[in-house]
Parts: C-alpha cells; sequence; structure tokens
C-alpha cells in the first residue's frame, strides 16, 4: 500500500514536471506564473512522496518549508535543496491569486529550481535521472 501511494505522488510530481516543461516553451502569449506554480507543485509532490517513504504524516499543506521540516528528521541531507524550496515557495499559493505575478525570469529561476529539487527526490526515491 505505502509503495503505491509513493509512486501516486510521483505520477502527480511528474504531470506538473510535464506541464512546466510544456508550458515553459509557450512562446505566444506565455504564462509565467502558470510555470511557477507547476514547478511549486512537483515539488510539492515529491516531499510529499518522500514523506510517504518514511511512513511520516502530513497536514494538508502547500508550504515547501513546512513539509521540509518534516522530513529533516528523516534525512537530513533535504537541507541540500533548501535554497531551492525558497526559490519555489510563493508560487504554491499567492501566485494563483491578484497581487503577485510573475516574470520569465522568474519562470526560468523557478524551472531551475525544480530541475535541481526533482533530481534530488528521484535520487532519494532510486528512480531514473530522466
Amino acid at each position: 500500500m505505502n509503495a503505491q501511494v509513493v509512486n501516486e505522488w510521483i505520477k502527480k510530481a511528474e504531470d506538473n514536471y510535464s506541464s512546466a516543461l510544456t508550458l515553459s516553451r509557450r512562446r505566444n502569449r506565455p504564462v509565467p506564473d502558470v510555470v511557477c506554480n507547476q514547478c511549486q507543485q512537483c515539488i510539492e509532490k515529491y516531499l510529499k512522496a518522500l514523506l510517504t517513504r518514511y511512513k511520516m504524516s502530513f497536514p494538508k499543506t502547500h508550504d515547501l518549508m513546512q513539509l521540509e521540516e518534516l522530513v529533516a528528521p528523516a534525512d537530513a541531507e533535504i537541507r541540500s535543496i533548501h535554497a531551492e524550496f525558497l526559490t519555489l515557495n510563493p508560487y504554491g499559493i499567492d501566485i494563483r491569486y491578484p497581487g503577485l505575478e510573475a516574470s520569465l525570469d522568474e519562470a526560468k529561476q523557478a524551472l531551475r529550481a525544480m530541475k535541481s529539487a526533482r533530481k534530488f527526490f528521484r535520487f532519494k526515491l532510486g528512480l531514473s535521472q530522466a
């Protein structure tokens, strides 16, 4: 059961990853807000997959910093991608509402952070780097 749930989190994370990459390639009518949100969502789901792998419970939250704190006792190496969490955390909720708008440069930074953190999670979860 636990492995199945981990795999479900991974699939959802990979769907966000694919969406972020596809949307980032749009030249006509770019959508940097959506790209940033998809990057954040990808890493949030990878965090939840790792928490599930470690059989740790977690609240319904989009806060990457809170999820990082929950993982850290089981895996201190999570701190090595803290900067990526800082980059992506604002894009979980606020970017979806008026008042915050991402630039194309911010979307590029979010993509870099997502790719870096994804590499870490895929290694931790024993997945290929594809």
